[in-house]
């Protein structure tokens, strides 16, 4: 082996404070301060924050905090809706050396407290229409953070409760404060927790440079430029609002609040606002295409609109593009700061008929470009599977923006991160232009007769059907079997009746009757407080139905 000499490249050329700083979103807002400080920056109802005082606004909160002994490694809870006091905090906090903790507004007070409790919130600032969660839930627990309530004038009720009012608790902290840079970028900037099926959630941990590369990856897939205006029907909470929070800031675009995703709110606010592009889960576009008639607005721009979790289903798109709306899909979990993977344009799409499109647009598609890398292999052997469109394996993701890991909780985090891969828990496989496309979940693949079903390619085919608005399929036990399909449907609003026979019917149109629903059950769909599909709850319904 040839002993390793000193590389000509390192003698004499250290880091520098001159030549190296640690990597930081924080310091989009700098940027963007400097270069547009008289271009809106956010705008709530009819109050509208320039950079310039955007900037100040954070300064202040970081120094009212700083000045609250707040500083690196301390937690502080923000329990609000997409409001300016949210995305103040994503920099004023961690600007003060602090943690930033956006708790999902739509949980409960037992697991707010948890939450609380186990992030060891040492500041809590909440939303006054909130308040009466957050009382309940500081009354369930010894932990006592500061807080501090804001008081938002287009707040729907609520309480003022706490230490401090979040305007005058501003007005105390010093606009010029310089902030306290991290010292590592590998410090913790967030604290996020899952929305976990069973037990408590786990907290997922960022650090600065993971927040900085993911931000500038939105701002190169999504388009995003100076002249974007951001809609905010993404929550927040949710990874940091996938990390848009500070994207749309590293590019000089306007952020444009939103307290509550109501179609009634969001189509005048892409009128009146020349919005450019949002993004949501497939709920959130759901409901934009199920929305009443005298609630749509016309507008003239496109409007791009990035999707996560399931595929959008064909019908779908075809409805975005008819109201104006250009549909992207990105793919990510909370572990991976939000979105890690596009589903790329390729020029030669453009003559496809809306089925091909829809097809290819299904799926997960290809790394960012500031993820690490990705791979579809088995999950014990870390074989990749060959990229013939059919091997499924386990997707895995590495890279600078994987979760730095779960807080007090090294088990899951060594489980998670084994054999130096995030391991995401869906099963996919790749196409052979190195595409991928994930199947399933791996709890949520069906196995009937030995033969996998996937419920998404199922749940497609349902969602082609013109009456139908959501829908799920689950495993559900079965003697002969093992498991089969069983379909979960909600029909559209004032849609004729449709009887189980019709959808089994449908599906046998397009599907190998193995993969057919042999049980379709009617009614609203169970979901968490992100709007997901419990699909558990669904499994319990399933192993219920009579024969």
């Amino acid at each position: 082996m040839t002993e390793r000499r000193e590389s000509i490249f390192d003698r004499d050329l250290g880091r520098t404070a001159a030549n190296h700083a640690p990597l930081t979103p924080l310091s989009f807002l700098d940027w963007a301060a400097g270069v547009y400080p008289a271009k809106a920056a956010v705008i709530h109802g009819d109050t509208v924050f320039t950079y310039a005082a955007f900037a100040e606004r954070c300064r202040r909160l970081a120094g009212a905090l700083a000045a609250r002994g707040v500083g690196p490694g301390d937690t502080v809870a923000v329990f609000a809706p997409n409001t300016p006091a949210l995305l103040e905090a994503h920099y004023g906090i961690p600007m003060a050396g602090g943690v930033l903790n956006a708790i999902n507004t739509r949980l409960d007070a037992a697991t707010v407290a948890f939450i609380l409790e186990h992030g060891e919130a040492r500041v809590l600032i909440v939303d006054r229409e909130l308040a009466p969660v957050a009382r309940d839930a500081l009354g369930m627990t010894d932990h006592r953070p500061f807080v501090v309530c804001v008081d938002d004038p287009l707040a729907e009720g609520g309480v003022l409760i706490g230490d401090a009012d979040y305007e005058a608790f501003l007005a105390g902290g010093d606009p010029g404060f310089a902030g306290v840079p991290p010292g590592d970028e590998w410090q913790a900037i967030a604290l996020n927790y899952t929305s976990g099926t069973t037990g408590n959630p786990k907290g997922v941990v960022y650090h600065h440079r993971g927040a900085y590369l993911n931000a500038l990856g939105n701002a190169l897939t999504f388009g995003l430029n100076a002249a974007s205006v951001y809609l905010w029907t993404l929550p927040m909470f949710h990874c940091n609002g996938w990390t848009y929070t500070w994207g749309v800031t590293a590019v000089g675009g306007t952020h444009v609040c939103l307290r509550k995703v109501d179609p009634g709110l969001i189509f005048p606010a892409i009128r009146d606002r020349a919005v450019t592009h949002m993004c949501g889960a497939p709920i959130v576009l759901t409901m934009l295409i199920h929305a009443p008639r005298d609630q749509r607005v016309a507008f003239p721009q496109t409007v791009e609109v990035a999707t996560g979790g399931a595929a959008p289903p064909s019908a779908v798109i075809e409805a975005m593009e008819r109201m104006g709306f250009r549909v992207t899909h990105l793919y990510g979990l909370t572990e991976t700061y939000g979105p890690a993977t596009v589903c790329a344009w390729q020029p030669d799409w453009d003559g496809l008929g809306l089925e091909d499109r829809a097809r290819r647009m299904a799926r997960q598609g290809v790394a960012y470009p500031t993820l690490g890398g990705l791979m579809v292999a088995d999950a014990e052997s870390m074989v990749p599977v060959p990229a013939d469109g059919a091997t499924i394996g386990e997707l895995m993701i590495h890279g600078n923006t994987v979760m730095k890991g779960y807080l007090k909780n090294p088990t899951a985090t060594a489980e998670a991160l084994r054999g130096g891969w995030f391991h995401t828990g869906d099963l996919a496989v790749v196409h052979p232009d190195g595409y991928v496309e994930v199947k399933d979940r791996s709890k949520d693949i069906i196995i009937s007769g030995g033969e996998n079903i996937s419920s998404l390619e199922v749940e497609e085919a349902l969602y082609r059907h013109p009456q139908v608005m959501e829908a799920a399929v689950v495993a559900r036990p079965d003697a002969t079997w093992g498991e089969t399909p069983c379909a979960f449907v909600t029909l559209k609003p004032g849609a004729d009746a449709v009887s189980a026979d019709a959808i089994r019917a449908w599906c046998r149109d397009s599907l190998a009757h193995f993969k057919c629903p042999r049980h379709v059950v009617f009614g609203e769909l169970p979901k968490t407080s992100t709007g997901k599909i419990q699909k558990f709850v669904l499994r319990e319904r399933a192993a219920a139905l009579p024969e």
